[in-house]
């Protein structure tokens, strides 16, 4: 049984309570203080911060006789009624020192109970020796570091950077930093030294392709695609009966193929107006997959770049050449055989041209010129005028029957001594004519008399013949079957001189309902040029072929020997649409249209050096490539000059000092 109140107080001493009042707005008050003999409050180390003593508040009975235990029973709840606490004294503070105003903090001590002292008959000045036992804001509670924001630094233990945590966290750090290393450094380095290295064999610019890539990665194939039947890699040549190695080839039969910048790494789909030939079409890479495995290019009536058509060009340019060889394709032509209008095209050019870039070609397309001599100058005449048949052997009235307007040859043999390489000059060195001449497989075109399928077969070639005539003595040139092939009745213009025979192909390999193997037979000796040949087919005979005679000296003009190329060459398939070419049937042509492509492939004879890479040491072009990137890279130029550049002085012209 807990003792009284009285009782309790008996037992530690008289100490004052704080009656209820029967006012239910009124808090706890203090009551009046007796003077005698108080016993102080044990507050249980309760102080000021500025006193040495407690003031206490002395005995009052309550009305009703008895004490209240109000405050004893408060107290005791907060453990503050120790009968042997220690105090420290501290001096008589007085009331003004309690708030006037309620306090959150010191609830106990009512606004009403200390807003004025004579209410509750607590004289202005305390009887002497009487202390008051209370609160201040100024006490120091176990639980007042939790409300001030100002100590809780010094809640938290100091704390070094060599504490145990930290070096936790250092070692967390080395060890990520360690790992990270290894797996992006240590990692492709070990892995280089343990993995067999293959040689890049196809790709070119010392081994990358066009966009930088070398497809060393094990989802991309090397130039031979390991889908081409083992049964046709080898070739027997149509022409000259010796057996050929394939050393590249694309079957396509991978479904989804892009060939957007950087997709593939031996084929690029441009992004230009092929405005040269005048064509009608915008070419993307949009045109290009591969689908059923085949090469698809379509050509539709859709609005680009404010032409009406889009279709696509594909181009090895820079990622695969070759030199000398066999070049052959599978190809189902667009449209129906019988409507004419479309124009596409199987080809391949020198690697220092890049087809449809023509600043690349201003001055290189479509030269094949080793020799210092008139034939290198603009317009094929000396600055006299001469000769004469450079001014009156064309064939148009409409540029006054003047032979050439080409610019003339800009990588000459007569380019001048001291010429930088590769600054001005590809090299090997500067008395080597270069240039990008051009072999077509094919370009299919529409008899409209017979309403069925031809295809062009051509060596395009600068300078010109007299009248753009080539030599078709029976020693230089043959056409194997009269019947269905015979001589181009385009011989020439003012761009371009065109070696060129007509096949008949009849209306069956078109549409994707039947395929039709076309190819060329390339062979050239620098050493020794007068071997130098090329012959073409259709399926498995040959069409026709010439030597280096067919492409001769001819004085008329001043010019000399032409070259059976000895350029590295790329490859281009392309769909186009051009009334340069033949006039279109535009109420029976049929949209979309698609070439489809079954596989390329490319033959060389055994021991060729050199022979499938677009920078071969005997005819670099990556340096000279790489220093003149502004005009292989932008369609849009037109000139070597707009492009930046300068021509190389032509000792012929008095431009070497």
């Amino acid at each position: 049984m807990l003792p009284s109140s009285a009782t309790r107080a008996k037992e530690l001493g008289t100490y004052a309570t704080v009656p209820q009042t029967h006012d239910s707005s009124s808090s706890r008050q203090p009551s009046p203080l007796p003077t005698a003999s108080p016993t102080p409050f044990p507050l249980g180390g309760y102080s000021t911060p500025d006193s040495d003593s407690i003031i206490s508040m002395p005995h009052h009975p309550s009305e009703s006789g008895h004490h209240s235990p109000a405050l004893s029973s408060s107290a005791s709840e907060l453990g503050l009624l120790t009968p042997h606490s220690s105090m420290r004294q501290r001096p008589p503070i007085p009331y003004e020192s309690f708030s006037r105003s309620p306090s959150h903090r010191h609830s106990r001590l009512s606004a009403a109970g200390l807003s004025d002292a004579s209410t509750i008959g607590i004289p202005n000045e305390l009887p002497k020796g009487t202390k008051l036992y209370g609160w201040s804001e100024r006490d120091i509670e176990n639980d007042d570091a939790l409300h001030d924001i100002d100590s809780t630094v010094d809640l938290y233990p100091k704390r070094t950077f060599l504490s145990a945590r930290g070096w936790a966290n250092v070692g967390t750090l080395l060890i990520l930093i360690v790992g990270l290393l290894t797996l992006f450094t240590a990692y492709p380095i070990i892995l280089f030294f343990t993995s067999p290295q293959h040689p890049f064999q196809g790709f070119n610019l010392g081994g990358i392709n066009g966009s930088g890539q070398v497809p060393l990665l094990a989802a991309l194939r090397g130039p031979i695609d390991p889908d081409t039947p083992l049964n046709v890699r080898t070739k027997k040549g149509l022409f000259d009966g010796k057996e050929y190695q394939l050393v590249f080839s694309d079957e396509f039969n991978q479904d989804g193929r892009t060939f957007f910048p950087g997709d593939d790494p031996y084929w690029e789909a441009v992004d230009l107006h092929y405005w040269p030939t005048g064509d009608l079409e915008w070419y993307s890479p949009e045109a290009i997959i591969t689908k059923d495995g085949q090469l698809q290019i379509t050509i539709s009536e859709v609005l680009n770049h404010d032409l009406n058509w889009q279709s696509g060009m594909l181009q090895s340019w820079n990622k695969f050449c070759f030199t000398t060889g066999i070049l052959e394709a599978s190809i189902s032509l667009p449209g129906d055989g019988v409507t004419p209008g479309f124009w596409p095209g199987f080809w391949s050019m020198g690697n220092l041209g890049r087809p449809g870039y023509g600043a690349t070609t201003d001055g290189t397309w479509p030269y094949s010129y080793d020799t210092c001599d008139t034939g290198t100058l603009p317009n094929q005449t000396n600055p006299d005028g001469t000769p004469l048949a450079a001014t009156n052997t064309g064939t148009s009235s409409q540029t006054n029957f003047e032979l050439s307007f080409l610019p003339g040859q800009r990588l000459s043999a007569c380019t001048c001594p001291g010429t930088n390489i590769p600054d001005d000059h590809p090299g090997p060195n500067v008395g080597v004519g270069r240039a990008a001449p051009e072999i077509d497989v094919i370009e299919a075109q529409i008899d409209t008399v017979n309403r069925e399928g031809q295809a062009s077969q051509s060596f395009q070639i600068a300078p010109f013949n007299a009248k753009y005539q080539f030599n078709n003595d029976s020693a230089a040139f043959n056409i194997q079957n009269p019947n269905i092939s015979f001589i181009n009745n385009f011989k020439g213009s003012i761009t371009q001189q065109a070696v060129s025979i007509v096949t008949e192909l009849g209306t069956g390999p078109y549409g994707g309902n039947a395929y039709q193997t076309y190819g060329y037979e390339w062979f050239s000796n620098s050493d020794d040029r007068a071997q130098g040949y090329l012959a073409w087919y259709v399926g498995d005979a040959v069409t026709w072929s010439m030597n280096s005679l067919a492409v001769g000296p001819d004085p008329t003009v001043d010019i000399s020997q032409r070259l059976i190329p000895e350029e590295p060459l790329s490859i281009v398939l392309n769909l186009g649409i051009s009334p340069g070419f033949q006039h279109g049937d535009f109420q029976n042509l049929k949209f979309p249209s698609t070439m489809f492509v079954d596989y390329v492939r490319v033959y060389q004879l055994p021991g060729i050096t050199d022979g499938t890479t677009c920078d071969p040491k005997a005819y670099p072009t990556a340096d000279y490539i790489q220093a003149h990137i502004n005009a292989y890279s932008n369609p849009n130029l037109t000139t070597w000059e707009q492009a930046g550049y300068t021509k190389p002085g032509n000792s012929l012209l008095g431009q070497c000092t």
